[in-house]
């Protein structure tokens, strides 16, 4: 289960401004390749579980993992890891689906707080 307390607060950028050396033209360029990718992964991911493809879906999990990390949702990409071990150890398959749509629905959450977050940092340009 996550825990939404994140949900609740701003993105931590703090890794995304380190990245950058602060530089808020980079942390927007960022945001907007978020808000244009995780749509497409979670649509893959979906895909893969309607599927029952187990590999895939370990796969697709990967490679949204570390999306999370860099906006300070460690609550999502955790979730995400336990998908992603899971499914590649083919442990607790059953699972899967409910955990995957606990992160499906806080997407809209999430995109809620990166534009608040792109606001910020457009004032700063």
């Amino acid at each position: 289960m996550i825990d939404l307390s994140k949900s609740q607060s701003d993105l931590d950028l703090s890794y995304l401004k380190e990245l950058s050396g602060d530089s808020p033209d980079f942390m927007l360029e960022m945001l907007d390749t978020l808000e244009l990718q995780i749509p497409q992964y979670m649509a893959e991911l979906r895909g893969a579980l309607d599927a029952q493809n187990w590999a895939a879906v370990s796969n697709f999990a990967h490679k949204i993992k570390p999306t999370f990390f860099y906006v300070g949702r460690e609550d999502l990409r955790d979730c995400m890891q336990l998908i992603e071990r899971n499914a590649k150890e083919l442990k607790e398959i059953d699972t899967l689906p409910n955990l995957a749509n606990q992160v499906f629905d806080e997407m809209k959450q999430l995109f809620n707080q990166v534009d608040k977050a792109k606001e910020q940092l457009k004032q700063r340009i």
